[in-house]
């Protein structure tokens, strides 16, 4: 659970800490509106994506349903500055398949964490290979990092693109580059 009377805290002390006036009218709710962020940014701590993997339907088939352009939006456990970008889910099911926005709750479950986009990708292809005991799953993450573009090397606009393969995608560059072709579509 999130202790929003530890945040607003914490808050305050870092306000001190950087030479600021914690009691100043700009800042004044500042310890609150950040705990109230907090709770809504990270409440894929408390989400288990079975909940959204769970209900599926029959679909005796071998195609690849891709579910592509997800938005997300996440936080960098490094620097707790956000990192966002879209997700791209592709998976040939076993004779079930999920509603579309399950897919994209699944993402926002892994999202919604501190997060390193490396393990978020993989935990999104785990999910749904296991819950949805899927033939193979295919996950591709790009996204831009505010830890990338506002301090350090300050590059914006640089994306990083993260990719996990899993069942049958593994070792077949044709189905994988049918699952890129298809994101391409339309671009």
């Amino acid at each position: 659970m999130i202790d929003e009377t530890k945040i607003k805290k914490a808050v305050r002390m870092i306000i001190e800490a950087i030479g600021e006036n914690p009691d100043r009218e700009g800042l004044l709710q500042t310890p609150d509106r950040i705990a109230r962020m907090y709770k809504e940014v990270f409440k894929g701590l408390n989400q288990d994506p079975e909940k959204h993997l769970s209900k599926m339907f029959t679909l005796e088939s071998d195609d690849i349903v891709l579910e592509k352009d997800i938005i997300f939006y996440s936080m960098c456990e490094h620097h707790f500055l956000p990192f966002y970008g879209k997700a791209h889910i592709a998976y040939i099911s076993s004779g079930k398949v999920v509603g579309l926005s399950k897919l994209a709750r699944t993402v926002e479950v892994f999202a919604k964490r501190p997060q390193l986009q490396e393990r978020m990708t993989r935990q999104i292809a785990d999910a749904i290979f296991k819950y949805l005991n899927a033939k193979g799953v295919m996950v591709i993450v790009e996204a831009e990092h505010m830890c990338m573009t506002m301090r350090g090397i300050k590059k914006p606009g640089s994306k990083t693109v993260t990719a996990v393969t899993l069942g049958t995608f593994n070792g077949d560059p044709k189905l994988i580059d049918q699952v890129y072709s298809m994101i391409n579509m339309g671009k």
